[in-house]
């Protein structure tokens, strides 16, 4: 297997009166084709900023953004946005934003939806882009004739599953899922996430799935990355973060989901997390982190633990 797609000291600041935003500070991480990596933490880690610096969807305020993105031996940072919009976003990358059943017009039928991206990037004319519709449809479970539904007239999770289709109508090899079953009952929860490990089989995807939903990530995950005030605290496969992660903050956040086989009662994070305007200095978890130290005032190093596991803190740096 090879990568598909590398990010190399990745930033992504924010311009606001009370100062930058460091909403994505030096993240670095790679993905191989036909993987999962699961992108947990708590609520304004930074997860959701990673996902638009991936894709380039910058609001006006950017103060700062460099780094690598490598897609398909693409360094796509470099490209201008023209050449962004027609070779990358939505061709070899795709995005299901937060709630992204709600982005769906009211007003506009679900075929109208699906054929959009096929018709302005020209990749089919109007009856070949409906056959593309209808197989789409078929795929996540949808029959066809709800192609000439509005959205109005789907539940919840149907309205999911069109978004999941418009994904990937275009043929993209890498998907990015932002909290996509965040807002669906536990019933139609699980429905998604076996969708999702059907499509990833029969169409060789790649994701990204984001979210803080640890039991939901569990399931999908080849690999984790755990995010804190903007950076990646913990790089690693699933059975190594969520059976023996190494972090601090990766053994709090775990220790506070329930386990339905265990008789321990789930601990709270202490605290809350820093601003990412004036973030503490060195480890930015160290004010609220039971292991900390005096050296943890200094920003810690990148500590490699095997060939694909990496954890920025200060208690590793002897091993």
């Amino acid at each position: 297997m090879d990568e598909i797609l590398e990010a190399e000291d990745l930033y992504l600041y924010f311009r606001t009166s009370r100062g930058d935003v460091r909403a994505v500070d030096g993240v670095s991480f790679s993905i191989l084709r036909g993987e999962t990596l699961a992108v947990i933490g708590e609520s304004g880690c930074g997860k959701t900023s990673l996902a638009r610096a991936l894709m380039r969807y910058l609001p006006r305020n950017v103060s700062l953004y460099r780094g690598k993105v490598i897609i398909d031996g693409i360094n796509v940072i470099k490209l201008s946005d023209r050449e962004f919009d027609e070779k990358i976003r939505w061709v070899k990358i795709s995005y299901v934003s937060q709630a992204a059943m709600n982005s769906l017009n009211p007003v506009i039928k679900v075929v109208d939806h699906l054929i959009e991206p096929l018709i302005l990037r020209e990749m089919a004319a109007k009856e070949a882009a409906i056959e593309k519709a209808k197989e789409m449809l078929k795929l996540v479970g949808i029959p066809e004739d709800f192609l000439y539904r509005y959205p109005f007239e789907l539940s919840g999770g149907m309205r999911q599953r069109v978004v999941i289709a418009l994904s990937l109508i275009t043929k993209p090899n890498i998907v990015i899922l932002d909290e996509p079953t965040s807002a669906l009952d536990v019933m139609t929860q699980a429905n998604i996430i076996n969708l999702l490990k059907k499509l990833k089989r029969e169409l060789r995807l790649t994701y990204i799935f984001i979210t803080h939903d640890i039991g939901t990530s569990s399931e999908l995950a080849d690999k984790v990355a755990v995010m804190y005030a903007g950076k990646i605290v913990e790089f690693g496969s699933s059975e190594q973060v969520y059976v023996d992660p190494l972090h601090p903050y990766s053994k709090a956040l775990l220790n506070s989901v329930p386990r339905l086989h265990e008789e321990r009662i789930p601990t709270f994070v202490p605290g809350a997390p820093p601003s990412l305007i004036n973030p503490p200095k060195g480890c930015r978890f160290r004010p609220r982190c039971p292991n900390a130290m005096p050296i943890c005032e200094k920003e810690p190093p990148l500590i490699k633990i095997n060939k694909e596991s990496y954890v920025q803190c200060w208690l590793y740096t002897e091993k």
